[in-house]
Formats: C-alpha cells, structure tokens, sequence
C-alpha cells in the first residue's frame, strides 16, 4: 500500500504595510464604538449639569457640577422632594425641588408652605420665606409639576413660570462632584412631603 504524502500549504505572511493599516483600523473602530457609548449615555442613562445661580442655596451651590440621572423617570414620574433639572420656558436648563405633583394644591401663607391643606416643614430651605410673599392656592394641572429653588425668597420657579411639563424633565440630581470638596450624595427629602399637622 502506497503511503500518502500531503503537502503542506503554505500561507504567505501578512506584510508589514497591511498589518499597521489593519491596526489603525482597529483602533478607529474602538474610538467610534467608544463614542457611540459615551453618547448613549449622555443622551440616555446620565449627564452633567452646572448650576447657575443663587436659587438653590445651599443645598446647591453656584458652580457646583452635578450629575443627573436619567433611569429613574424611564419607570416613574418624579417624586415630591426630588431635586431636577429640567427644560425652561426661557429655553435654558434649570435646577429646583418638586414641590407638588398633578392634582395637589399649593399655597404660602404666613411665609410656610401648604401642600394640600398641610403645612411642610422644610429645613433645607435656605432662610424662612418672606411672610409678607403670599401665593395660591393653586391647583397642579395633569402632566404639570410645581417645582420651587431652595433659596425661596429669590427664586424664579413655578410661582412666576407657573407648574412645569413633565415632558420638560431631563432627570434627577443624584451628585454634586465638582468642585471635590463639595461632593455629595443628594439624598431624598421624601419624608418631608408627609402630611404634617397644621
């Protein structure tokens, strides 16, 4: 019986020229996908925001930057006590506190704030509200939210805007990360929307 004989194929090595061409591909590939990521969080997950302004002392200080989260209002709609960011009638991004939700009522009267008939107690508002400001009462309208900065006796918000789109959130306030002195976690203030007694 014969024995069989193979050959071996040879395979002629890449050349040096297309081996760097291939590689600068590589690398052009990652950076696209790399961007493609950063750009699908930025436009869905997370984004920073600087604050601009007085009207949020002092739990938001001027130059601060934050981070904004996304996710949670893909599942829900914001909460009384969450700190937002949101698009203004003015066509800038601003920052404040949601104060009150489709259907509640808003009042100030004697420089305290009256959720539904129910005073709130606010102590991170910056400074007592100026008694001799009253407003409301007012009814939150469908789809709207009645947000107010922390710095109330010089904040622009809903009492001159009136209740903002939902639609108009862009998303939560979960950190401030600059300057890194100042980081913190923004926790929620929930707790202080419960009906408290008159």
């Amino acid at each position: 019986m014969d024995d069989q004989v193979t050959e071996e194929t040879q395979v002629p090595a890449p050349k040096k020229g297309n081996q760097k061409k291939d590689s600068i591909w590589d690398w052009v590939k990652a950076g696209i996908v790399a961007l493609i990521i950063a750009f699908g969080i930025h436009q869905f997950l997370f984004t920073q925001f600087r604050v601009d302004g007085q009207s949020m002392d002092y739990t938001l200080a001027n130059g601060e930057r934050l981070i904004v989260d996304k996710i949670p209002y893909y599942f829900g709609m914001p909460k009384r006590g969450d700190i937002i960011v949101f698009l203004a009638p003015d066509g800038q991004y601003w920052v404040k506190r949601v104060i009150g939700l489709p259907g509640d009522t808003i009042q100030i009267k004697n420089g305290q704030l009256i959720l539904n008939g129910k005073i709130v107690k606010e102590p991170f508002i910056a400074q007592p509200m100026d008694p001799s400001m009253p407003f409301g009462p007012v009814k939150v309208p469908p789809g709207r939210l009645f947000v107010m900065g922390d710095n109330r006796n010089i904040s622009e918000d809903s009492r001159v805007i009136g209740p903002i789109k939902i639609s108009s959130v862009v998303g939560r306030v979960d950190l401030v990360i600059w300057p890194l002195n100042k980081f913190e976690v923004i926790g929620s203030t929930q707790e202080h929307f419960l009906p408290q007694t008159p």
